[in-house]
Parts: structure tokens; sequence; C-alpha cells
């Protein structure tokens, strides 16, 4: 998720505006994919689910979303929505290894839309899904059209969130399935005005308060939403520990460094330099998958 666009703190700032969704529209259209992704394989930008043995961002990135369709119940019948998809990396992967009926996807930003159809024609599976600019609090849709609507890592953004799960519900069959991975606090306690380095900003200048809550106030959310058999569930130990390591080690690595576009490391660099604030900001956050059935 923070590794989507360089400079975060500087970029946040460039971007401010009283609109959230025009706030994160624009902080996502500052992010150079060439750059950014000059050193990988793939173009998730997720934290990752950093398995025994998980080595980089990429495969930890497709981890978390198998994880995600895992949690979900994917069968290959299913036609899924996948609200802030990002470049589509997931959506590919799904149809690829769940291979899932078809998969619609809504995005704020227009240049990830752009990318993930340009992937999706380049793999031959155009017919198989549906990219589009949309708001993910207006779901523009027909009451009962999926039968799961997913949300990798993006949910923290929608205004607010309790919109969110209300259209989801509406869209979802009897019976249907939302699912999630997603950032919230430890403790809703924890001011947003506490992460003040440039790495962990996001949470300070671009999630909504109305957004700004632990676990049980999320499950809450889902069965005011409707939502029953809910489950939210910390998966931490598994996202931004991964995350943490994977990136610690890398400033460290002038190797490593040299595999980055030259700008992209000396931003990098330069946001990493106080590793002990980011560790004291990262304990403040938890990273949580979500699950709530429609009646």
């Amino acid at each position: 998720m923070l590794g989507k666009v360089q400079s975060i703190g500087k970029a946040i700032q460039a971007v401010a505006t009283s609109d959230p969704t025009n706030r994160v529209r624009r902080l996502y259209e500052l992010a150079d994919p060439e750059r950014q992704f000059a050193h990988r394989s793939t173009r998730y930008i997720n934290i990752g689910y950093w398995e025994d043995g998980t080595e980089d961002p990429d495969r930890a990135g497709e981890a978390l979303a198998l994880k995600l369709a895992d949690i979900a119940g994917f069968e290959p019948a299913h036609t899924v929505l996948d609200v802030g998809f990002g470049y589509g990396e997931q959506d590919l992967a799904w149809l690829r290894a769940n291979r899932i009926h078809k998969v619609h996807g809504l995005e704020v930003t227009p240049r990830h839309v752009e990318g993930a159809c340009a992937q999706a024609e380049s793999e031959g599976l155009q017919e198989r899904t549906d990219f589009r600019v949309g708001s993910a609090t207006e779901l523009p849709f027909e009451e009962g059209a999926f039968d799961r609507v997913v949300a990798l890592d993006s949910a923290l953004h929608f205004y607010p969130r309790s919109a969110f799960l209300k259209e989801a519900l509406r869209v979802l069959k009897p019976g249907g399935v939302l699912a999630a991975v997603d950032t919230i606090p430890l403790s809703g306690d924890t001011p947003r005005g506490t992460f003040r380095s440039p790495r962990f900003s996001l949470y300070r200048y671009s999630v909504p308060d109305a957004n700004w809550y632990d676990r049980q106030t999320y499950a809450r959310e889902l069965l005011d939403a409707g939502f029953t058999d809910v489950d939210v569930t910390s998966i931490r130990d598994r996202t931004w520990e991964g995350w943490y390591r994977y990136w610690t080690s890398l400033v460290d690595d002038p190797d490593a460094l040299k595999r980055l576009h030259p700008e992209a490391a000396r931003e990098f660099v330069k946001e990493w330099s106080d590793k002990e604030r980011i560790r004291q900001e990262l304990d403040l956050l938890d990273s949580v998958t979500v699950l709530g059935r429609k009646p």
C-alpha cells in the first residue's frame, strides 16, 4: 500500500483538497509507474502477505490477493466486483488461478483503469473483465448483480467506508459475500496526527475521520449495514511485519538500491532515514481481513 507513491509526505500535502475522493485520485495520479515499478515484475500496490520464504513484494502482493480470494470463497461460476483495484493485477490473477467467470472493477484513478485494461488485453482476458472509473459509495450496478464484492487494501479511502458497505450489500446476491483486506488503527483512540513520518503520513492526510476505527467498530459497521456471519481478523503479523522487514533490509543494501530507478532510490532512502520512528508508527496499525454475508 505505502509503495504506491514516491515521496508520499510531500505528495499528500501537494494534493490537499477538502474532497476526500479527489484527494485520493490526485494522490495516485502523481505516481510515475515507470519509475515506481522499475525493479518489479508486477504492479501490485498492496502491503503483501509475507509467508515463510516470501522474498519480494511481487510474490507478497500476489499472495495477499490469493489470500483474499480464499477468504471470499471464489468459485468458477462467480461474478466478482473488485472496488479500488489499482492496476488490476489481482483480478487477472483470480481469473487465472481461481477461474472465476468474470470480474468487474471500479477505480477512481483513470491511470490505473487504463493500465488494467491494457494488461487484460495483453493477456487475452478483456472479455472476462470490465474495468471502469467509478465511486465505491455509488456503485453503478443493479441490486443483486454479484456473487462476491471485494476490496484489496483500498477501503480505508472510501468516503465513507460505511456507505460502501451498504452499497456492497445492495449489489450482492442473497448469500453473497463481501470480503476485504484493510488497514485500520489497532486502537481507535490513536490520533491520526500521530503519524508524522513520510512513510505513514498517508494516514494523517488521506484517510477520512469516519474510517478511523478499530476491529470491534468495523464489525459493528458491518452488522449495522445488514451483513451476517461477520468476521474481522488481524493479519498484521503476515502483512505489516513482513513489509517492514523487506523494506528496512532494502534501504541498507546498496546492490538492491541500484535496481531501483535512481530518483526512486533517492526518495526511498530519504523516507526511511528514521526507521525507529517508522517502527513506532507501524506498531499503531492493524491489517485485517473482513468478511460479511448478505442474508
